[in-house]
């Protein structure tokens, strides 16, 4: 089976969608940012601290390249993980990509009382989450092979229509001419 690597903006939700998603299929479930964390014994804020985002976006990469070799399990992936080409790369290759969309004013929402966000520790977050939506969406676009939209919807919803489009993909790779009829 192939992988099914998620995508999207800090408080898109891909680590909440992508537990729920992995339970559903029986999967393993594997976050890029708590494998750093684990693997490091250190939180994030602390690597950007102390190696700056370089040096965690090398961290991120290695993560993602060696989950993204392994087959049949459900990837949450940090929100800059698309910035890099390589990363892209990896993540195509590695398997299905779902990008979690949301806007801004639900992410600000979803991460205002979360100090694990090195980005958002500015006085105006707002203006470098609408900053980063602008670099960063056309990349998640370009890769992804589902767009899901997640403002203002129950986790349990986003993965039935997660499964639901997914399935789509299947039959329309199984019947010659299907993809054009969509």
């Amino acid at each position: 089976m192939q992988n099914l690597i998620l995508v999207g903006p800090m408080g898109a939700g891909k680590s909440t969608i992508g537990r729920l998603l992995a339970k559903e299929l029986r999967l393993p479930f594997k976050d890029s940012d708590k494998e750093i964390e684990q693997r490091t014994g250190a939180n994030i804020p602390w690597i950007f601290d102390v190696e700056g985002e370089q040096g965690f976006r090398e961290r991120e990469h290695a993560v993602i390249a060696e989950l993204c070799q392994f087959s049949g399990l459900v990837l949450a992936t940090g929100g800059g993980a698309v910035l890099r080409e390589d990363n892209r790369q990896a993540m195509k290759a590695g398997g299905r990509v779902i990008y979690l969309h949301t806007s801004v004013d639900q992410q600000l929402d979803r991460t205002a009382r979360d100090r694990n966000r090195p980005l958002l520790q500015t006085p105006n977050p707002g203006q470098v989450l609408a900053n980063l939506m602008t670099i960063r969406d056309p990349l998640y676009r370009l890769i992804a092979d589902v767009i899901i939209e997640t403002d203002e919807r129950p986790p349990r919803l986003v993965v039935l229509e997660i499964l639901d489009r997914l399935q789509g993909l299947a039959a329309s790779r199984e019947t010659p001419g299907a993809a054009a009829l969509s």
